[in-house]
């Protein structure tokens, strides 16, 4: 039967440690798979403290785990082995952008996953096995990777930033308690930073509390400005109707001031007119007497001549009306006085009810 093709990535066979293929494969309690070289020198160098970790998810392990040969697994390295598959470092492990770079490769760097505070170095896990094997790296001291090794050092003694010292609110290494900062009061940087993060607790809650108050201020604000809005729209539409109702009042009024004026006109000309005629027609009857006059006055009749001025009026008065004046009789005077008057006394309220709304406002 043939075998069938499967695909494997060789990380999965890989050693966490030494990053190569695994070399006398051992599975630790929590599951992962190291060479047993590999994970007996990393237990070796803990075995100071009784407690031994996984480098890889750092689960305690009490006693030490006695290891055996996982043959199985064993079994399968050396049939990938046979295949003629070599072990690559994959692309994910070079340095990319804002990755802390391995300080001892060459050519293209790959990724630091740990810097070393005495050696003021940081390695990616190949050129950091050399610290977990080698006896001459035990006492190093490794952080995360890091770019600002040199924060971590004492810049007195090029030694690892350990203490920090309450009295001079800094950190300083182990000699600079023996040394400048004798008699201070010091504790482990581990402790001082509880003690701080318990006070930045305190001052993060103050922070809390300031931004939920100054939210609620905020929130009030908003209402407010919305509140301000919808009464100044109010305001605007109260005011154009109240206004538009004042320039309506005032439209009627200037047109009954105007039919008012007319009717007045109507009545004087048409009067005016009827005198016009009234004289016209007393005109006429003067030029007939006048023109009778004349041809009497003509005539060498004498007792025609007395005859006739006894039928005539003695003088041109005798039978016509009274004097007509032509003097205007309607000159609408007063009514433009009336008018501007009131136009003065509108403009007087107008500026003392703007200077009211100026002066309350909302």
């Amino acid at each position: 039967m043939a075998e069938a093709n499967v695909a494997v990535d060789h990380n999965e066979f890989s050693c966490p440690i030494c990053l190569d293929l695994l070399k006398d494969p051992v599975t630790i309690p929590c599951g992962h798979s190291y060479c047993m070289s590999c994970i007996m020198s990393c237990w070796d160098q803990e075995d100071h403290a009784g407690v031994y970790s996984c480098p890889q998810c750092r689960q305690t392990f009490i006693p030490r785990p006695v290891l055996g040969r996982n043959t199985i697994l064993a079994e399968v390295v050396e049939k990938l082995k046979k295949t003629g598959l070599q072990a690559a470092t994959p692309a994910d492990h070079y340095a990319g952008p804002g990755d802390v770079e391995c300080d001892v490769c060459t050519g293209r760097k790959h990724k630091a996953v740990k810097s070393c505070l005495v050696c003021l170095a940081s390695y990616c896990e190949t050129h950091l096995q050399p610290h977990y094997e080698s006896p001459a790296f035990k006492k190093h001291k490794l952080t995360d990777a890091t770019r600002r090794l040199q924060d971590k050092v004492c810049s007195h003694h090029d030694k690892p930033l350990e203490v920090y010292c309450r009295t001079d609110q800094q950190c300083v290494c182990l000699l600079c308690v023996m040394d400048k900062h004798r008699g201070h009061d010091t504790v482990s940087a581990a402790a001082g930073r509880e003690e701080i993060q318990k006070q930045m607790g305190k001052t993060q809650r103050e922070f809390q509390q300031r931004i939920q108050m100054r939210e609620k201020e905020l929130q009030e604000l908003r209402e407010a400005v919305a509140s301000i809005t919808s009464s100044a729209q109010s305001a605007v539409e109260d005011s154009e109707r109240i206004f538009t109702e004042m320039i309506r009042s005032i439209e009627r009024r200037r047109s009954e001031v105007t039919e008012q004026i007319r009717d007045q006109e109507k009545a004087a000309v048409s009067q005016a007119e009827g005198d016009m005629e009234r004289l016209k027609q007393e005109i006429d009857e003067l030029k007939r007497r006048h023109s009778e006059l004349e041809q009497l006055s003509h005539t060498e009749d004498h007792i025609h001549f007395l005859q006739r001025c006894q039928g005539l009026p003695v003088t041109p008065e005798a039978g016509f009306g009274p004097r007509i004046s032509v003097c205007p009789r309607c000159s609408f005077g007063n009514v433009r006085n009336v008018v501007s008057e009131l136009k003065d006394q509108l403009e007087n309220v107008c500026e003392k009810k703007m200077a009211e709304i100026h002066h309350k406002g909302y």
